[in-house]
């Protein structure tokens, strides 16, 4: 038996946290969870029947090139069967360049699609009532922006906003621990954030105000327990804020979400989806939360990109499965698949196609999604849950000694220990202690054939005229009026949606707003 298929090191087993597996499991190992799925502290799940009522949303994350381009994929994706559109945008759009911006050349729909005005907007949602679709927007530094541009749409269909209903990642926190798509410094995006909180409550309340992301602190690095640990850290931060805002908590609280990963390590997976539940309840208990809605912890799960390797692509649909069911056994409420192909490229229409098919087999065929929390009682699943609970409580104990997450950032504590963990994850893989098949074992001589999605380079002029033609049409004054009203704005306090709504309705740009507020934030470096 080769033991490097199981982590092994002199025989001792661990997950890819570290947490050492004994070899057997027996009823000492463990205290039984007593409450039943929809109670408190809702280990089990949040809703009692857990899929029995419905199942999670199966959304695909898209986007690439121009609005035009990328609302043929939805259009295709909704035909197929998703019950939930996911936008990905351009690096240009998530920092706040418009596309004509001479930062932006060279990226512009590349990895995402380029939105610089509300009639981008318009064109990337042709033909979708947004009323009748959820829309999960990877959004966080112009997070703001890209929501008024959705917002004024939805006004021009002439939708009911209490009806709207979708997520805006809105998480600034992780960019500067992990991903690095900001803008301004630390304190200003934490305001822009609970200006969101505050006037979603009132304008928007079905919309998910924030989705606190521990996806792209584990694509980072981090181990599965500094996923939760670092997430709840950061949310526990944004409550703060509101609080401080004086925001209710049993309002805002309600629209918070998370957004995790799911890798490989099948038990680990699930004990962490379910450790985390019950950690987050304990937090909002805590800061003073009374309304059981306002407790639970809803979360989307999105498959783990950096488990894919380009070599052997096609062991990635295998991955994606495990990954898929640990997420669905976790008590996940909206999935996304990844493609087998995104090691090499933006996923073709037929790997976005089997990424969607293996959530509908999982779902429909599989029979896991009878019962809620099937894994619930497992001598193993039980003691792994309270591991991982009791090594992410001990993380945050450190954060919390710090002053919090904006400070433990500040102090470069997350960054290091992300590194650190994404070192040691990387040598273990060179020195064969763990075993990635087709990387380090089981190689083949093989010759690529599948065809990789390409952007044409075309997109930065098609888009730059078209931002020529929108300036030349709205109205230059009242653009200017409303870009100065937001700095104004930025400098006394008010809450700044209504004011970037307007603009946006008056044709004000992406790039123009962003830069109105740099005027007054300053970036951050």
């Amino acid at each position: 038996m080769d033991y490097g298929l199981f982590n092994m090191t002199n025989n001792k087993a661990t997950t890819d946290s570290g947490i050492p597996i004994k070899p057997v499991y027996t009823a000492d190992d463990y205290i039984p969870v007593t409450e039943l799925p929809g109670e408190f502290p809702y280990t089990r799940g949040v809703q009692h029947d857990m899929y029995r009522g419905r199942l999670w949303t199966m959304r695909q994350y898209a986007g690439f090139s121009t609005a035009e381009e990328s609302n043929k994929r939805y259009h295709y994706l909704l035909a197929q069967g998703v019950n939930g559109l996911s936008v990905a945008f351009d690096l240009p759009t998530q920092i706040g360049y418009d596309s004509d911006h001479d930062l932006s050349e060279g990226e512009v729909g590349k990895v995402g699609v380029a939105i610089d005005s509300i009639d981008d907007m318009e064109t990337l949602f042709h033909n979708i009532k947004l009323e009748d679709v959820s829309t999960s927007m990877t959004i966080n530094a112009t997070g703001f922006i890209l929501l008024s541009f959705y917002v004024a749409l939805a006004k021009k269909q002439g939708a009911d906003l209490s009806k709207i209903t979708g997520t805006i990642q809105n998480d600034i926190l992780k960019e500067y621990a992990a991903r690095g798509t900001y803008i301004y410094p630390p304190k200003p995006s934490m305001r822009i954030i609970t200006d969101i909180f505050e006037w979603c409550s009132n304008e928007l309340p079905k919309w998910n105000t924030i989705s606190i992301s521990g996806y792209h602190i584990r694509e980072a690095g981090s181990t599965a327990v500094q996923e939760i640990a670092f997430t709840l850290s950061n949310g526990k931060a944004y409550v703060e804020a509101a609080l401080k805002k004086g925001l209710d908590i049993n309002v805002f609280g309600k629209r918070l979400s998370f957004f995790f990963n799911a890798h490989n390590n099948f038990f680990e997976e699930v004990a962490k989806f379910r450790a985390a539940r019950r950690m987050w309840a304990s937090i909002m208990k805590e800061l003073g939360a009374t309304d059981p809605k306002a407790m639970m912890l809803r979360f989307h799960t999105q498959t783990g990109g950096s488990t894919l390797t380009a070599q052997q692509p096609l062991n990635n649909i295998s991955r994606v499965t495990i990954q898929t069911m640990a997420a669905v056994l976790g008590g996940t409420q909206s999935l996304h698949t990844n493609g087998y192909d995104e090691a090499l490229s933006l996923p073709t229409e037929e790997a976005a196609r089997t990424a969607l098919r293996t959530q509908q087999i999982v779902g429909f065929e599989s029979g896991i999604a009878e019962t809620a929390d099937p894994l619930a009682g497992s001598y193993f699943v039980e003691n792994l849950t309270s591991e991982v609970e009791q090594k992410a409580w001990e993380l945050i104990a450190k954060i919390d000694a710090m002053g919090g997450s904006v400070n433990a950032i500040e102090q470069g504590f997350i960054q290091e220990e992300i590194a650190r963990s994404a070192y040691e994850y990387q040598r273990n893989i060179e020195t064969g202690d763990k075993t990635i098949v087709g990387v380090n074992k089981f190689r083949v001589e093989e010759t690529n054939n599948l065809t990789g999605f390409k952007i044409d380079e075309s997109i930065r002029n098609i888009q730059s005229e078209k931002l020529n033609k929108l300036k030349a049409g709205r109205s230059t004054e009242i653009a200017g009026q409303c870009l100065s009203e937001i700095s104004a704005a930025a400098m006394d306090g008010r809450n700044l949606m209504p004011l970037v709504i307007h603009a946006v309705e008056n044709y004000c740009t992406l790039g123009e707003i962003s830069d109105a507020l740099r005027k007054v934030f300053g970036e951050y470096k």
